[in-house]
């Protein structure tokens, strides 16, 4: 699979693997969403309490085992890391808040459109806000440095933490938790959601499919190749939904979903900005964790403590609508992502000196 041809096969079948996830048991909308998906992990595993959101998601392991399995099989596997690790993990933070605000990662923001839900509308316009205000700082020379080489088994470690995680899943202690309502209890089958994993993250990791990334190449060179694959999973859920009676077009009612436009505009304005600054979406980040990148394992890390945050302290929205305490974190977070974009902008800081 080279070329545009490959990317909107992986993308078609993203988009119809996450339709067929719903009908075997996941939330509406949500066949697919990294950011809820790592906060429920948060609650399984016991780092935040919010009883209806816990559950070790074996569809984000399979995520990073399906990339770790193509990467080794095509020799691109490769441990690196050492890029900025602190100002990562604290982007991903900011991702997770961002997300959590609008219920959903750019990946479910596409399902979710594909579902019939017009409040995703908001939600891209956002994010592509963002993504215009992380490519400004992008040409003024922002980075985070380069990555080192590292040991090879360096690269190995979160690989086998994911597999511990499903084992974990598989024998259930008592010091995990697990939804008994609430989206966290809505789940499709094991094994059959792990399956589904090794297959997207396989097909990401060979297609390099990233919703931060094609908006960001179209924006910088005029690529369409990583648009191609969200326009792909975005048209198949679109029949899918329809052909298993799943669509329901309009605002009100939506599965996990709140109205409040404004909110959803600006909490996808941050994970956009976030997002590019970091070098793509949260899938991107499991991919790469998976491909031996400590950076991106270092950023799952973040967005898992990003989760517990906003459930302990309150900032994720519900279908009731954004939090007080949510739209003050989003309005901190982007003074914390302004605060670094200028930073380590190297021509802004060469002007000003």
């Amino acid at each position: 699979m080279e070329g545009k041809k490959g990317i909107i096969i992986s993308g078609s079948v993203v988009g119809a693997i996450a339709v067929l996830l719903v009908y075997l048991g996941n939330p509406a909308n949500m066949g697919f969403c990294i950011a809820c998906f790592v906060r429920d992990i948060a609650g399984g595993l016991g780092l935040h309490r919010a009883g209806v959101v816990q559950y070790l998601r074996p569809e984000v392991m399979g995520l990073v085992l399906g990339a770790f399995i193509m990467a080794t099989k095509n020799k691109e596997f490769q441990a690196k890391g050492g890029s900025s690790p602190t100002t990562r993990f604290v982007l991903s933070v900011v991702v997770m808040i961002g997300a959590l605000v609008f219920l959903g990662c750019p990946l479910r923001m596409i399902l979710r459109l594909g579902g019939g839900d017009l409040n995703a509308i908001f939600a891209i316009a956002g994010f592509v806000a963002g993504i215009f205000v992380g490519v400004f700082f992008l040409d003024k020379g922002f980075n985070l440095q380069r990555n080192y080489k590292q040991p090879k088994y360096d690269g190995y470690v979160f690989p086998a933490l994911n597999v511990g995680l499903f084992i974990l899943l598989l024998a259930a202690p008592a010091f995990l938790f697990f939804s008994e309502s609430g989206p966290g209890a809505a789940r499709a089958p094991i094994w059959i959601a792990l399956a589904a994993g090794l297959i997207v993250g396989g097909l990401s990791q060979k297609s390099r499919l990233c919703m931060v990334g094609g908006t960001r190449d179209m924006i910088l060179f005029k690529d369409n190749y990583l648009f191609l694959g969200f326009l792909s999973i975005l048209v198949v859920s679109f029949i899918l939904n329809m052909a298993f009676g799943f669509f329901d077009l309009g605002f009100e009612g939506q599965p996990v979903a709140h109205t409040n436009g404004l909110w959803n505009f600006l909490g996808m304005t941050l994970v956009g900005w976030a997002s590019v600054l970091l070098g793509g979406c949260p899938l991107r980040q499991l991919i790469l964790a998976g491909e031996g990148n400590s950076d991106s394992a270092v950023s799952v890390f973040g967005m898992l403590v990003g989760g517990a945050i906003a459930h302990n302290f309150g900032l994720a929205a519900s279908p009731a609508g954004p939090t007080l305490n949510g739209q003050i974190a989003v309005g901190i977070c982007a003074l914390i992502l302004l605060a670094i974009s200028w930073k380590n902008s190297e021509f802004l800081i060469k002007n000003k000196g």
